[in-house]
């Protein structure tokens, strides 16, 4: 991880060189060693470990997903979990760090990706991991507020300051045709980063075509209640062509637990501080079903697993808590992994798509990726199939809680299966400040600010910015 050290802080110096160069009248000031225009490596490296960090963060000041899905209680303040996403701005921190920190790093590294020397097959290839990087932040993002600005995003040089909402299943539709785009643009025999900036995949185009394809899978199972026909071609294609089929292929940031930490290490451990528990409704749920991945993750208060009352005040010493497993400093974030490309997968069987395997078998593959993953047996897999198999017979009921309690500390992952299926069934705390529980996060108090009029006929448009506003897909 050293060269992400590196990279990054070449970066920053970089941007630092940019903005006093921007003040020189004369290039009798420039600085050779510190260039006025970033390299598209950097570029592509501080988006990457910027929207794997907030993605993935646990702070109460950005996404909440793993609130959302009530995964995690709280123990010293129970506004998060009562859903106030108001006092810390969270919608704001978010859209941010999505827009300003990260699709603005992917838009300017292809602009300069341009004039930078590379083979026609290798600038290709980069071109392409520049803009898969770019539509996977497209999904959380879009997926997260539902109409946002996309199509005059970032266009501030053709004096649009002020862009647009665009129609969230437009933007989908768009997603989609650009990852088909991409992937054909790339040649496999060669490669892509393999200097550095690429620190997910190292400049392998054949994981960076897999991942593209589960992007695209993602997409088009939550498309599957509002246009089942583009779901299922999209689906169909996605697998034809390739997706994530190991835990190698999974898209995951590896944190070098030195200069950058995993940010769950640093919300709960670097910061002295001990305000998480796991919720009851995750450990009863895996008591209930004599989970063997609790031993992994969880530790126990006399020798029994329990978890905190989601919305309410938990003291911390009576709880089980999360292991070293989620809090070591280099533990890494899984953002779109095997096992649950393969619920995905068993989704797509049990709605009748072509897709190689049944709902079944699919189902079996994704709960042992889950095990394997978090170090249990093969021979404890195998009892906890017998004892929880597949149940065809209310199929979103087996794949939605199966696929929750494998995504556990990937709220944003176990967020669209929650919502896409209806389980598990979650309980707005007593003392909410929502009607409902978040099926989205509310529009950042800045546009309305920044970009009133436009934030405004978008939160008209999908009937009202409020977080129990469903999702153009989330018709159920």
């Amino acid at each position: 991880m050293k060269t992400l050290f590196n990279i990054l802080t070449i970066g920053v110096i970089a941007a630092t060189s940019l903005t006093s160069c921007q003040r020189d009248l004369t290039s009798l000031n420039d600085d050779p060693k510190h260039p006025s225009v970033l390299p598209s490596q950097n570029l592509l490296a501080m988006g990457q470990q910027q929207s794997s960090y907030y993605m993935f963060t646990g702070s109460v000041n950005f996404n909440n997903y793993r609130f959302f899905v009530q995964q995690w209680a709280e123990t010293t303040y129970v506004d998060e979990t009562n859903y106030n996403l108001v006092t810390r701005n969270q919608p704001r921190n978010h859209f941010n760090r999505m827009y300003v920190y990260s699709l603005n790093n992917y838009e300017t590294a292809k602009k300069n990706l341009v004039s930078e020397a590379n083979t026609a097959s290798v600038k290709a290839n980069k071109l392409a991991s520049l803009e898969i990087s770019e539509i996977f932040v497209w999904e959380n993002v879009v997926d997260t507020f539902g109409d946002v600005p996309y199509s005059e995003a970032f266009k501030a040089n053709e004096q649009v300051f002020s862009p647009k909402y665009d129609d969230a299943k437009t933007i989908y539709t768009s997603l989609l045709s650009r990852i088909d785009a991409a992937i054909a643009t790339i040649d496999e025999s060669s490669h892509g980063y393999i200097d550095g900036g690429d620190i997910v995949y190292g400049g392998d185009m054949t994981k960076w075509k897999h991942f593209a394809n589960s992007i695209k899978l993602r997409l088009a199972i939550n498309l599957a209640d509002v246009d089942a026909a583009l779901s299922k071609s999209a689906a169909e294609s996605a697998i034809a062509s390739g997706v994530i089929d190991s835990q190698d292929d999974s898209y995951v940031f590896n944190f070098d637990g030195g200069t950058f930490n995993n940010p769950i290490y640093d919300d709960l451990v670097a910061s002295g501080r001990n305000d998480f528990v796991p919720s009851e409704l995750v450990i009863n749920t895996m008591n209930t079903n004599n989970d063997p991945r609790r031993e992994t993750w969880f530790t126990t208060v006399g020798g029994n697993y329990v978890g905190g009352v989601f919305g309410k005040l938990n003291p911390f010493a009576n709880y089980s808590h999360m292991s070293d497993f989620f809090l070591a400093r280099n533990a890494s974030a899984n953002l779109l992994s095997y096992a649950e490309v393969l619920f995905l997968k068993a989704e797509a069987a049990a709605r009748g798509y072509s897709v190689g395997g049944s709902a079944e078998s699919f189902y079996n593959a994704a709960v042992t990726a889950s095990m394997s993953e978090n170090e249990v047996s093969a021979a404890d897999t195998a009892t906890y199939l017998s004892a929880h198999p597949y149940n065809a017979s209310n199929w979103k009921k087996s794949i939605g809680t199966e696929a929750w309690v494998a995504l556990f500390n990937r709220g944003f992952a176990a967020w669209n299966f929650s919502r896409r299926l209806d389980y598990p069934v979650f309980t707005n705390p007593t003392n909410s400040l929502l009607e409902g529980v978040p099926v989205r996060m509310p529009y950042s108090d800045q546009e309305y600010v920044l970009n009133g009029p436009n934030v405004k006929a978008a939160a008209t448009k999908i009937g009202g910015d409020k977080a129990v506003t469903k999702l153009f897909w989330d018709v159920n």
